[in-house]
């Protein structure tokens, strides 16, 4: 459903993620911000901070080894067609936002599935979908990788964290301490939650891209063989790779999807938190979201990993009517397909002998605990529509409690039902959003056409709904 939206909207919008890729970049460095809302660019780190999680290390290094080399090319498919998905659905973020009792700025599928379907009960049942999952399901994911990488490093020999109660203890240690540190953000509301993203998250992606370029110059000669690999083996050419190329597309796909989140409703929250003087121009900052996370940081995992060739690939086979999974490439004994953040490491340590552990597992811990932050937001955001925009304190410190209370539990216990809980969350809001925003795409239409008529006029578009036709959109009817 994704991939087919991202299709769907690239065609709708005639590539706006292609043609506009210039004012993407002039937006994204321009616009203010006020009393009720953000400025474009925080807005813009608010978002990627719950797009950048463990998917843009761990994940990438999955599709690698389940897809090979191959996989990131259909990852690359599945970022640009997203963008014209984020494009949109932050767009209606933008059209449909309103005010809370605290005259902050707030918006999302919930609020653009009401005011531009009028269908409440199905605004309510994605309200409650986020909370659950944003709240409760998807924080676990994210610490428990925190918690696995930091013990990797902390805990190398026997009695290394024997103090604490062993790797179990150790890694309820992890989690009370992030859940402390994230307690100090959280309670500081959507202002401290934008100021710390807009420092915080670009600073760690210019580090890790930075990085893996490094790793890239240090094994230059191998760089021409590793495009060869990825263009050779998505089309099913490659000698080695081919018989992967069903896995190469799946894997490429899916893992773009879960690292760029374009379609699941989570990048609108944000969104709509932005103050601007159009719509348009928000979504497309978002596309430009899309970019940056799937084809720097993602990339730069997956060109470490082809770089320096330290890698595994499996190929699932079927043998007497049950199936497994076979070694086709392997530069990592003992080393399985889950276990994505163990392959970048040992590549940044074939670099950098001894470093590579601890990198990741700082790159992860920043990575994750910003994701973890977005998360709140966006549960937070939908707390405030099902109670009318006037949530009082007793839900808000319930669900900031939720929050913690998660990041503890998942940091403690077993990845596989982290891993279940998250997928859960995340095929919740999915599904109700992407049948939404294919049903009410036309006012996003409108604004980009819209937009792009100003401009050409030389002028800083300004959106008038009624104009438009566009229903509904009472902020801006009041402005």
């Amino acid at each position: 459903m994704c991939l087919a939206a991202g299709l769907w909207f690239s065609l709708r919008t005639r590539f706006m993620q292609l043609r506009g890729f210039t004012e993407m970049c002039r937006l994204t460095v321009t616009g203010q911000k006020s009393d009720a809302g953000v400025s474009s660019f925080q807005a813009l780190a608010m978002s990627m901070a719950g797009r950048m999680g463990i998917g843009n290390i761990a994940g990438v290094a999955t599709a690698i080894a389940y897809g090979g080399p191959g996989a990131i090319f259909w990852m690359w498919v599945m970022g640009f067609l997203g963008a014209a998905t984020s494009y949109v659905e932050c767009t209606l973020a933008q059209i449909y936002k309103t005010k809370d009792a605290d005259g902050r700025y707030r918006g999302g599928p919930a609020y653009y599935i009401e005011k531009a379907m009028g269908l409440k009960w199905y605004a309510m049942a994605f309200a409650i979908a986020t909370i659950v999952a944003a709240g409760l399901l998807l924080p676990g994911v994210q610490a428990n990788a925190i918690a696995d990488s930091a013990t990797a490093v902390l805990c190398k020999g026997a009695d290394a964290c024997a103090s604490v109660g062993g790797v179990a203890g150790m890694k309820l240690t992890i989690g009370i301490v992030v859940a402390a540190l994230l307690a100090v953000i959280i309670f500081g509301g959507v202002k401290r939650i934008a100021s710390f993203a807009e420092v915080v998250v670009p600073f760690m992606a210019l580090a890790f891209i930075g990085t893996a370029v490094v790793v890239m110059i240090l094994n230059a000669s191998k760089v021409p063989t590793m495009f060869a690999d990825i263009f050779s083996s998505a089309f099913g050419a490659h000698a080695l790779f081919g018989g992967v190329i069903g896995q190469a597309i799946a894997w490429g796909v899916k893992r773009g999807i879960y690292a760029n989140e374009a379609g699941q409703g989570s990048g609108p929250h944000a969104a709509a938190a932005a103050e601007v003087s159009h719509p348009a121009k928000q979504g497309y900052v978002q596309a430009f979201a899309i970019y940056f996370d799937t084809m720097l940081v993602c990339t730069s995992t997956a060109f470490l990993l082809l770089s320096t060739g330290i890698y595994n690939v499996f190929q699932r086979v079927t043998e007497n009517g049950s199936e497994k999974l076979v070694t086709i490439y392997e530069q990592l004994p003992g080393v399985a397909p889950d276990q994505g953040a163990v392959m970048t490491q040992a590549a940044f340590d074939s670099v950098a002998p001894g470093m590579g552990a601890a990198f990741v597992a700082i790159a992860l811990f920043f990575f994750a605990f910003t994701t973890i932050m977005a998360y709140y937001y966006m549960a937070e955001t939908n707390l405030n529509y099902v109670t009318g925009n006037r949530p009082g304190k007793l839900w808000l410190t319930l669900l900031r409690l939720g929050v913690m209370g998660i990041v503890m539990f998942g940091a403690y216990h077993d990845a596989k039902l982290a891993w279940a809980l998250g997928d859960i969350g995340v095929g919740l809001m999915a599904w109700i959003n992407v049948i939404a925003i294919l049903i009410i795409q036309k006012p996003a239409m409108l604004a980009l056409a819209d937009y792009e008529r100003q401009r050409k006029l030389g002028l800083d578009p300004v959106f008038d709904p009624v104009a438009l036709g566009i229903k509904n959109a009472d902020f801006w009817h009041k402005r």
